[in-house]
């Protein structure tokens, strides 16, 4: 069923009706010559321009990218608020499979969509779209971010996510510990694609014990052959429930933090560089009530959102860098007001970034 302007009427519920609302724009972008179809969601600008990345998926139904879009540009906004960043919250998905429809003419479409906002927006990389891709759009559109040094950009942001995360480690030692290094525990990493296989660096540099898995046997073959002393677990359900495990990292899909997988969780720690890792309200409580510290993803995670907001400004890596050093300290501030307010980090990290944005909103 749809309403008198074609668009499918769940779509509209889900605009106007869902819990994800109070969106202050969305906008559905069509070009039938290149075949672009997309949703770009603003969540906030009470900060400044929205900033959040472009993704490439082959959604189910319309229905389900707009879902992600107006979720995944909230998480914007808590992240870029607790990041200390003058920006406020989107993100843009555009349907399809990027392995087969994705065109030179379809990223010119795009950029002409996101330039039609006049800046409201600041678009950059995400699943499915890369450095190359920005380049593309940048092309008709100047608020672009996540292109590559020779086109002024500053390539790839894997190298300052997987530091923040690090730093976030630090901060739940020191918490939890009484000492920000990682010297002697053993950290379990899901994932060692882009961002995981730099944290593994990070935690062997400070003396950790690491273990690792991965869906992909290369990337997996990738550390062993540069470190021989890192172990491999068979899959994630075996690392989440290694004996003796002191941190669980979490660095592949969303979601890793379920009802079914919190029961057997032996770390004391959860930090880690996935997005959306809570797989529904209520886990966080259920983390707390067993005694493991969860650092909130989209606050340990956002070197790489630091270094793309950088970029506006002619991006210094030894300025982004110091930025997200600050996360080990942004990090034990959540983990005391959480203590203070008798409430899960993530709650108190929430709690944290609404009050900047509604500082922000005051005359």
């Amino acid at each position: 069923m749809t309403d008198v302007t074609g668009v499918p009427v769940d779509v509209l519920r889900t605009l106007f009706h869902s819990d994800q609302g109070g969106h202050e724009q969305v906008v559905i972008c069509q070009d039938r010559a290149s075949g672009l179809k997309a949703v770009i969601a603003l969540h906030s600008t009470a900060l400044g321009p929205a900033l959040g990345g472009t993704r490439f998926y082959p959604y189910a139904s319309e229905e389900e990218a707009v879902a992600d879009a107006l979720n995944l540009s909230r998480g914007m906004s808590y992240k870029n608020a607790m990041a200390g960043l003058d920006h406020g919250g989107g993100k843009a998905v555009i349907i399809g499979d990027p392995a087969l429809v994705k065109t030179e003419e379809l990223l010119l479409a795009y950029g002409r969509f996101v330039a039609s906002l006049g800046g409201r927006y600041v678009t950059a990389c995400d699943v499915g779209t890369y450095v190359a891709d920005m380049d593309v759009v940048a092309r008709e559109c100047r608020w672009t971010t996540g292109r590559s040094p020779e086109n002024g950009g500053a390539g790839d942001s894997s190298v300052l996510t997987a530091f923040g995360v690090f730093q976030g480690m630090r901060a739940s030692a020191q918490h939890l510990w009484g000492d920000p290094t990682l010297r002697g525990r053993k950290v379990g990493v899901a994932g060692v694609g882009k961002v995981g296989h730099h944290l593994v660096q990070h935690l062997l540099s400070d003396g950790a014990e690491v273990v690792v898995t991965d869906v992909r046997e290369e990337s997996v073959r990738r550390i062993t052959d540069l470190h021989p002393e890192v172990s491999v677990a068979a899959d994630t359900d075996a690392l989440i429930r290694a004996e003796g495990l002191d941190i669980y990292a979490p660095c592949a899909l969303g979601g890793a933090l379920n009802d079914e997988t919190v029961p057997v969780l032996t770390a004391k720690v959860v930090c880690g560089a996935a997005n959306n890792q809570l797989a529904h309200p209520g886990v966080e409580k259920d983390l707390a009530d067993r005694s493991v510290l969860y650092a909130p993803d989209y606050v340990v995670n956002a070197g790489g959102v630091i270094q793309v907001a950088d970029e506006l400004n002619g991006f210094d890596f030894d300025r982004c860098k110091a930025k997200a050093t600050k996360i080990f300290d942004t990090t034990l501030a959540i983990f005391a007001r959480a203590k203070a307010d008798g409430i899960p980090p993530a709650a108190a990290a929430d709690r944290i970034a609404e009050q900047r944005m509604a500082d922000a909103r005051r005359p």
